[in-house]
């Protein structure tokens, strides 16, 4: 090998360690563990078994509309407002997500500020929970169509008909 080419290899190869190559490594990286998580199938046997949970899915529309968890009340990121989480009850157990977990983690930061008790991440977002085999939701009936947010991080989504709508 070309002396110049082996340097350039082994860059390369070292950048690659940087990479997030999991859900997991993605997490630890952008996430600070502000907002205690649920694991997916702890979320699942709680939703099966009929406890009282609000859902907020913090994606933007364009993702929320091709799917999600069902029953999930759409928050936002960007458009995020105060107003339109006023109304629910404070202790009320609350489950925020997003793909993987990073944009549900700063809201679920803004509902600690506006004095909410019980919120949780949920770990993995709606790409683990499709990855599970978890159904998801549009317009009230069950679909395959995920929207994995940008190419990036649709390298997170194993399962599902990826849609960038």
């Amino acid at each position: 090998m070309c002396y110049p080419l082996k340097y350039l290899s082994l860059f390369i190869i070292g950048l690659s360690g940087f990479a997030q190559n999991s859900i997991d490594d993605a997490i630890q990286k952008y996430n600070s563990g502000s907002v205690s998580y649920i694991e997916v199938e702890t979320l699942k046997t709680k939703l099966d078994a009929g406890e009282n949970i609000i859902l907020l899915d913090t994606r933007t529309k364009a993702e929320y509309e091709v799917s999600h968890l069902k029953n999930a009340i759409w928050v936002g990121y960007d458009n995020f407002e105060k107003k339109n989480v006023k109304h629910l009850d404070k202790n009320t157990k609350i489950i925020v997500y997003c793909s993987i977990g990073v944009r549900s983690e700063q809201i679920g930061e803004r509902l600690k500020a506006m004095d909410f008790n019980n919120i949780r991440n949920l770990h993995g977002g709606i790409f683990e929970w499709v990855n599970r085999g978890y159904p998801i939701y549009k317009n009230n009936q069950q679909t395959q169509n995920v929207h994995p947010f940008d190419e990036f991080w649709s390298k997170f989504l194993e399962r599902g008909n990826k849609v960038l709508e």
